[in-house]
């Protein structure tokens, strides 16, 4: 309830009411406008460093490109997609997985059956499906994947020989697993574990995903092992090592631009947004959260960095 008042303000801010304006979700998948290519641009984070990060990259990108941008951030999924849809915000960085499920539940409730899958052109063209009638264009996913993952201590992982899931349901090990409340019901989780993998989850300890408490937890065997993300940067600060999915559990959470096609659909956008799928990988994006996060640098400073050191910008 504490960020009622500065969420408050920014959707005024945004000129964002209580109904956006426009044309009904009935009928907008009949209007063909053409692709907008509008000069000023705003590009929504959702206030966590890594969207902060990535809507940086984009802001610099399209700077570059002849565009004039503004960040703008605005805390959930819930107020800046209907902002987006509006033309308030025209750009958004997402999650190709979570965004296909999350606008399939917008469309058809919170029991809807999952769109998404651990494939990714799968879960593209669901997320397509979805978002064009919306007046929304999904441009490429990139290579970097922030998804759940499962971390170790690279001591336990030696002794049991571990890489991979599969490795830790083979061993029949005890596990006390470091996770959220939701990870006892989730799929992705404590039940996806015990069914794809066979992994023997013992007991969840509700210490949350990829808190410091938990991986002190993993590190001094308190429990067995934790749920994080695969963007973590920290994990060998605390001696720990992510095993790999390699039945596919997760499902194809890669990042990619969304944009506003009104207002920001046109190809010289997606050209210059572009560019960042193609080099920034998931180990990249886990080092440019550390120096953030760890480092207290600027998310504009660090992201300006990597783009000039990936030839993205010029130095100087």
């Amino acid at each position: 309830m504490r960020a009622a008042g500065p969420v408050l303000v920014l959707l005024a801010a945004l000129g964002l009411g209580a109904c956006a304006g426009g044309p009904s979700l009935e009928t907008r998948s009949a209007i063909t406008s053409s692709p907008g290519d509008s000069h000023e641009l705003a590009i929504g984070s959702a206030g966590f460093t890594e969207s902060e990060l990535l809507a940086q990259m984009y802001a610099a990108l399209l700077d570059h490109a002849g565009y004039r941008t503004h960040v703008v951030t605005v805390g959930n999924r819930e107020l800046y997609e209907p902002a987006l849809e509006a033309g308030q915000i025209d750009v958004v960085p997402e999650y190709a997985a979570t965004f296909a499920d999350w606008l399939n539940a917008k469309n058809k409730g919170s029991k809807a059956a999952p769109v998404a899958s651990p494939d990714l052109g799968v879960t593209m063209a669901a997320l397509r499906r979805l978002a064009g009638p919306r007046g929304l264009t999904v441009l490429p996913a990139g290579r970097a994947v922030d998804q759940n993952a499962f971390a170790v201590s690279a001591a336990y992982a030696r002794k049991h020989h571990l890489k991979t899931l599969s490795d830790l349901g083979r061993s029949k090990l005890p596990v006390r697993l470091a996770a959220g409340d939701e990870c006892v019901q989730r799929p992705f989780c404590a039940p996806g574990l015990r069914k794809k993998y066979g992994i023997h989850i013992t007991a969840i300890d509700p210490k949350g995903v990829g808190t410091t408490p938990a991986k002190r937890a993993v590190q001094n065997g308190q429990d067995q092992m934790m749920l994080t993300t695969s963007t973590d940067a920290t994990l060998d600060k605390f001696g720990l090592v992510l095993l790999t999915d390699d039945k596919k559990l997760q499902n194809a959470d890669y990042i990619l631009p969304v944009v506003n096609r009104s207002r920001a659909g046109s190809a010289r956008v997606a050209a210059a947004l572009n560019r960042l799928g193609k080099v920034l990988t998931t180990a990249d994006l886990a080092y440019l959260n550390e120096q953030v996060d760890s480092w207290r640098r600027l998310p504009e400073d660090v992201a300006r960095a990597f783009l000039r050191s990936k030839g993205l910008l010029p130095k100087g």
